[in-house]
Parts: structure tokens; C-alpha cells; sequence
């Protein structure tokens, strides 16, 4: 499958100062197939769900999730439900989830209840794993995922957080196709920061990460571990990308264009 027959998002994180309607204009001048939302329930408004539907509409992307349902010690978030909600009004696949809880027992239980929320409203509830969480490998997820067992949970795979938490591409090859319903992709150095700085695991994760092909994660490895038409979301969030792209467009177009290039390879390899 080459980069051009593969659906392709564009994350919230390549233009993290963007609204979301400004969001889905980048990705669209920047000729991506779809867009990830950042949504924050508190000003999110119903001008914000028109403003965005307008622009998908006009531009022909897709909303390929939203972001981010955070669960947190406590009781159940409403907000993680209306940020469910928003998706489903914006036509999105997915939503990203990610747990800070650190009980276990209280993240399956909260993460079953909007999984039965998801499911109502027509989304996948993506659960993304990582050390700066408290689900921190791949086979903690597909714990979780197995003991909740519901059609609309899904698995999140970032190369990134697979490869710093130890995981690797057999490791997503042993996941049964099913439980995909996208994955992120970025690339970094092959050496990183270790589970013992969790400082330098938020700093690569949030400025620090390379184009595809760029940098030494298996990304090849881990592409053909994945189900072969599984749609792709670049989560490229990169200081140096937004230094040398000021402008959301030009760096949106530069980040789709090094990711179809790499893909195509890929396909060419395959």
C-alpha cells in the first residue's frame, strides 16, 4: 500500500497553536486525508462543532480522532463524555485515551464506562500506552483492552512510546488486527531518554520527534506489523519543525510530503 492509497491524518500536535478549525485548514493545504482535534470540553463551544464541520465539508478530510480523554485518579471525568460527544458531531473515528491513574482496577473500570459511551455515539476509544503514563507498555494496554473486551475499544501504537517502553514491532504483530483502528507515527534516534527520566521522555515526546525515515526507530518493522490498510496519523510534535516552519500550512505540507515519500519507500520495499 503506498502513501498515496494509505488514509493519512495529520495530529493536533504538528500545530499545537492552531484551533481546530484552523487545525483541519493546515492539514487540508498541507494534503493530508484527515485531521486529529485537540478538544478542550471548557471552550469548546457549538459555533467551535460548526466552524469545524464547515471546514471538513468544505475540504474533504475526515476528523481521524479526537483528543484527549485523560482519565484521572477520581471518579469518572463528564468531560471525557462530552469530549466524546464533540467527536461523534464531527464525524470522528476515533478518540485518543491515555490513563494518569495508577490503579488499575479503577482505570478498567472507568475506561469500560466510556468505551459504552463511545460505543453509543459511533467512536473507537483508542487507549495509547507510554511511560508517561500509568499504562506504560504495549501489553499493559491489551490487559486493559482484554479485561474490558468492547467493540468500541481499540489499541494505540506511537513508535515512539513502543520502542522507550521497551516494546517491539513483534510485540504489535502479536496484537490481534481487530483491536487497531489507527496508529500514530513519528520517528526519533534510536537511542532516547530511559524510563528513568521521565523529564526527558515528555520533552522527545512533545518537541523532540523526526520526520519519518529521519531518525532509528524500526518503523519499517513496525509498519508491517500493522494491519496493512490501517489509517496513519503523523504525530510530529517537533520544536525544530516549528522553528523552521513558521507557518501551519508549509509545515503541515512538509510533514505530508516526508511521510508519503517514506511510505512510498516502504511500499516499493515491501
Amino acid at each position: 500500500m503506498s502513501g498515496r492509497s494509505r488514509l493519512l491524518g495529520m495530529a493536533s500536535g504538528v500545530v499545537p497553536e492552531c484551533s481546530p478549525p484552523d487545525t483541519v485548514e493546515a492539514a487540508a493545504r498541507g494534503g493530508f486525508d484527515a485531521v486529529g482535534l485537540w478538544v478542550e470540553p471548557d471552550i469548546w463551544t457549538d459555533e467551535t462543532t460548526r466552524q469545524v464541520r464547515r471546514r471538513l465539508a468544505d475540504t474533504g478530510l475526515t476528523a481521524i480522532d479526537v483528543e484527549v480523554v485523560w482519565i484521572k485518579p477520581g471518579p469518572l471525568d463528564p468531560a471525557h463524555k462530552r469530549i466524546l460527544d464533540i467527536g461523534a458531531e464531527v464525524g470522528a473515528r476515533n478518540a485518543l485515551a491515555v490513563s494518569s491513574d495508577p490503579d488499575l482496577g479503577a482505570t478498567i473500570e472507568k475506561y469500560a464506562a466510556l468505551c459504552e459511551h463511545a460505543g453509543s455515539v459511533g467512536i473507537r476509544l483508542a487507549l495509547e500506552f507510554g511511560l508517561f503514563t500509568e499504562v506504560k507498555t504495549i501489553n499493559a494496554a491489551r490487559h486493559i483492552l482484554d479485561t474490558v473486551n468492547h467493540p468500541a475499544s481499540s489499541l494505540l501504537v506511537d513508535p515512539l512510546h513502543l520502542i522507550r517502553s521497551g516494546g517491539s514491532a513483534a510485540d504489535v504483530g502479536a496484537v490481534p488486527a481487530h483491536l487497531f483502528s489507527y496508529a500514530q507515527f513519528c520517528d526519533a534516534p534510536g537511542n532516547g531518554p530511559t524510563a528513568d527520566d521521565p523529564e526527558g521522555i515528555l520533552r522527545e515526546a512533545l518537541d523532540e520527534r523526526l520526520q519519518l525515515g529521519d531518525g532509528g526507530l524500526p518503523l519499517r518493522d513496525i509498519l508491517a506489523a500493522l494491519p496493512a490498510d490501517l489509517p496513519l496519523s503523523i504525530e510530529l510534535r517537533s520544536k525544530p519543525l516549528r522553528d523552521a516552519y513558521p507557518d501551519p500550512a508549509e509545515r503541515a505540507r512538509a510533514t505530508a510530503d516526508a511521510s508519503r515519500r517514506f511510505l512510498d519507500a516502504c511500499a516499493r520495499e515491501a
